[in-house]
């Protein structure tokens, strides 16, 4: 067995689309690294509910913004805006969107659902 993988997001694993957006998604050790891109334009919740099923993003996320500047607001009304190099744990019931006219990239590690 090699004790190494490597893999590329030239070569996703899988491609999800949605409005304003995608993601390419890698499966490696084990966990999923996504690489995500939302387009000018896209807010969660006006993008999102009908392909999620809930009106906020109920997923835990750790992210590494590549570039483009995205908006963070949990429900509870705490806000908080993030850009390039910049890594951020993000909590469940959140809502996301594009500030600008750049496209926002960046890296998921391993998103997991909330335990709620």
């Amino acid at each position: 067995m090699n004790p190494f993988e490597s893999k590329t997001f030239d070569k996703p694993d899988a491609r999800s689309e949605f409005p304003h957006g995608h993601a390419d998604v890698v499966g490696i050790g084990g966990k999923k690294v996504l690489r995500v891109t939302f387009e000018p334009g896209f807010r969660w919740t006006n993008d999102m509910p009908e392909v999620a099923g809930t009106p906020t993003c109920q997923m835990n996320h750790v992210l590494h913004v590549l570039s483009g500047r995205m908006g963070l607001r949990l429900t509870d009304g705490s806000e908080q805006e993030v850009g390039p190099g910049e890594v951020v744990s993000v909590a469940p019931d959140h809502d996301s969107w594009t500030v600008g006219e750049e496209p926002v990239v960046f890296l998921d590690f391993d998103p997991a659902p909330s335990k709620a």
